[in-house]
């Protein structure tokens, strides 16, 4: 399925109470490549196939569901880090969703907060709760693409 995905990308300054009263959806997702971006992820006991079209704030997407032994033999060959991070759902104003990735392993010490949005208009009136830390959208280094391939906060030179 085919959509145009317009999203802002926060850090996260402090974690909302109560964590454990959200949805909780548990993800690991590997890419077999980054530019595109092309990815495989399993969402609780869903599986799917993404490609993602360039663009930071607004991008085309296409989702492609996969069962369970095409999502295993993808994942040995994807590149690079296998990301695992669990994805709260929280409810903000306006019917507006924050969805929180606290990410495990090697990458426990970040953590990310995502905003979709129906126009780039909305995305560029939206005002962040308090909880949001420093806007990251147009920051390449915070894309799970990028961090798969370099690490946490590296340069490419």
């Amino acid at each position: 399925m085919e959509n145009m995905e317009i999203e802002r990308k926060f850090l996260v300054k402090k974690i909302p109470d109560n964590l454990d009263t959200y949805e909780r959806i548990d993800m690991i997702q590997g890419y077999l490549n980054t530019d595109p971006v092309v990815r495989v992820r399993k969402e609780n006991d869903d599986y799917v196939l993404t490609y993602k079209g360039s663009g930071l704030l607004s991008h085309s997407e296409y989702n492609l569901p996969l069962n369970k032994e095409a999502f295993e033999h993808l994942l040995k060959k994807c590149d690079g880090i296998i990301i695992s991070k669990s994805r709260y759902k929280i409810p903000l104003k306006n019917n507006l969703t924050a969805e929180l990735d606290i990410f495990k392993g090697d990458l426990d010490s970040l953590k990310l907060v995502e905003v979709e949005f129906d126009s780039v208009e909305e995305a560029d009136n939206f005002t962040p709760p308090e909880w949001f830390g420093e806007d990251v959208t147009t920051d390449g280094r915070y894309h799970n693409s990028y961090i798969s391939k370099y690490g946490l906060l590296k340069w490419r030179y």
